[in-house]
């Protein structure tokens, strides 16, 4: 049976466990929320941050971007919460039971209530779940369910099963019970993530179309609730005293703006209309990172070309091969980054853990190697255009998000494929959404995108180009990677199974489907007042639920 994305074999799951308090979640604040009983705190527990875009959707069911898991995470809240340390505790679920064999999970839930006053309740939880993984959603998130939970994949991919067979019953409404097809040492974990929070049946289907469009639209259940979405523009939160454990809230209100320029950024911080940059980057980083309020905060995210295989000029390996090989990665990262980010070299970037709890990357090694094969891309793109019978090259269109870094990555990409190739390009930008909505309808040429990592294992990246997974990201298909990606989702063994893993990657930059150019850092500035401020690195961007203001002039 064919397997879909996220799912590793539970021999790798101690590896990960073990890693997450390391990679998972750090605070860029000196001051804990342990701290905050010794000053006093500021009178006005308010602040304002960016948001590089507007949201694309607050769906739970939908969403598959940071933006949108970064606000759902601090105005919603599912079974658990993840501590400072990336550890699993109770949130709506005060407390679970796991049985002898791992595989039946029974949490109990507290009293808790959603912003309109309604009790949540374990149905909610099993509506939501459901919902989801319910093929006319087309969640394309719902892979993070598919091989964990019993039955999940039959329902979700029409393969016979039924939305009663999935193994998530409200045994009443406050008893949950989650039965899996394996054992998932992390799966109390995993329950912090915002795909698996709650949503209520009767709010959402009286809303209809309209869900989870504006403010008014939406419930929450946790630290805050919003109360304004003014779309491209800013969104409001407010304490939502609803919250089961309000008494840890600090802040009031939070207030997001939507910045996509560095510079705009940046002049907003130094004003003191924002208490937080987004990540900086060029000449900002120089002109800030000797400033105390700059920090670099740790990715595992990896910045690539993508390719639409709908396009007859990109069909031949060789053409995508010298459209990569081409760009010199280590001058990207640091000419439109400049903030601690490194040239690609494969897809799985710096930071994932191999078998033995070091770094992947430095044991796979470089699959690019850039300045080897710069020499031969120009006779490999005549090989690949002679292979597909093309004469001329058309003028590729870039397809970028709207913004300084956009721009400056589109405008080094034409440079060097001018410079290198003899190729024209044209720069396409549009708004962050739009750039999701037009890939996902294969409507561009070369995008320039990101992947960051749901978990620390080099398979969050590479299954997205196996035929096994519901979240394939590309036309591509190659026999050999499939073939590898499926024993390596069925091998027991930690080392044989990463060396597999090894081996399918080089497959994928042989063919190179994916344009690897950067690992992504990031640099970022932050008042000095705000303290306790959380930061992860997959899931939502932060968790404000403890953050507080103190010493603010």
């Amino acid at each position: 049976m064919k397997q879909n994305k996220r799912n590793f074999t539970v021999a790798l799951t101690a590896t990960f466990l073990a890693s997450t308090a390391l990679v998972g979640c750090s605070s860029d604040s000196k001051t804990d929320a342990s701290q905050a009983t010794s000053a006093a705190l500021d009178a006005t527990q308010e602040i304002s941050l960016p948001l590089n875009d507007e949201i694309p959707t607050l769906d739970i069911s939908k969403a598959i971007d940071s933006i949108a898991f970064t606000v759902l995470s601090n105005v919603n809240e599912g079974l658990t919460r993840l501590d400072a340390n990336n550890k699993a505790q109770g949130a709506i679920a005060e407390k679970w039971d796991v049985s002898q064999d791992g595989k039946t999970y029974t949490f109990h839930l507290r009293d808790t209530k959603w912003s309109n006053g309604d009790p949540v309740t374990a149905k909610d939880f099993e509506y939501s779940w459901k919902r989801t993984l319910n093929p006319e959603t087309k969640s394309e998130y719902a892979f993070l369910m598919n091989n964990w939970i019993k039955g999940a994949e039959e329902y979700n991919q029409s393969k016979g099963g039924k939305g009663e067979e999935v193994g998530v019953k409200a045994l009443d409404d406050k008893t949950l019970q989650v039965t899996l097809n394996q054992p998932v040492p992390f799966f109390a974990e995993l329950m912090a993530f915002p795909l698996f929070f709650p949503q209520e049946q009767k709010f959402v289907e009286a809303q209809g179309d309209k869900y989870a469009g504006d403010a008014d639209k939406l419930l929450f259940n946790g630290p805050f609730k919003m109360t304004a979405w003014n779309h491209e523009q800013s969104v409001e939160l407010e304490k939502n005293d609803s919250y089961w454990d309000k008494g840890k809230v600090k802040l009031n209100k939070v207030h997001f703006q939507v910045v996509k320029d560095t510079g705009t950024a940046s002049n907003l911080y130094e004003s003191g209309q924002l208490d937080r940059t987004p990540a900086l980057s060029g000449s900002f980083v120089d002109t800030y990172k000797n400033n105390p309020d700059f920090s670099t905060v740790p990715q595992l995210t990896s910045g690539y070309l993508s390719f639409n295989y709908d396009r007859k000029f990109l069909q031949s390996a060789k053409v995508r091969q010298a459209l990569t090989f081409a760009v010199d990665g280590e001058m990207y990262a640091n000419l439109v980054y400049n903030d601690g980010s490194k040239g690609a070299t494969g897809l799985v970037p710096s930071g994932i853990q191999n078998a033995d709890g070091g770094d992947y990357r430095q044991t796979a090694g470089d699959l690019i190697k850039r300045k080897d094969n710069l020499a031969k891309a120009k006779q490999l793109l005549a090989d690949g255009m002679k292979e597909e019978g093309i004469t001329s090259m058309p003028t590729i269109k870039i397809l970028v998000d709207a913004g300084d870094v956009g721009q400056k990555g589109a405008e080094f990409l034409q440079a060097q494929w001018k410079q290198n190739l003899g190729l024209n390009a044209e720069i396409d930008p549009v708004p962050f959404k739009l750039r999701l909505q037009r890939m996902g309808q294969h409507d561009y040429d070369v995008a320039i995108s990101r992947f960051g990592a749901d978990y620390n294992d080099p398979a969050t990246f590479l299954d997205n180009y196996w035929s096994g997974s519901s979240f394939k990201s590309s036309e591509w298909k190659s026999t050999d990677f499939d073939n590898l990606m499926s024993q390596a989702h069925t091998e027991s063994d930690s080392h044989k199974r990463m060396d597999l893993l090894a081996k399918a990657e080089t497959v994928l930059m042989q063919e190179m489907p994916v344009g690897p150019l950067f690992f992504r850092g990031q640099a970022v500035l932050t008042k000095p007042y705000v303290k306790n401020f959380q930061t992860r690195t997959y899931g939502g961007e932060y968790d404000l639920k403890e953050t507080f203001i103190q010493g603010k002039k």
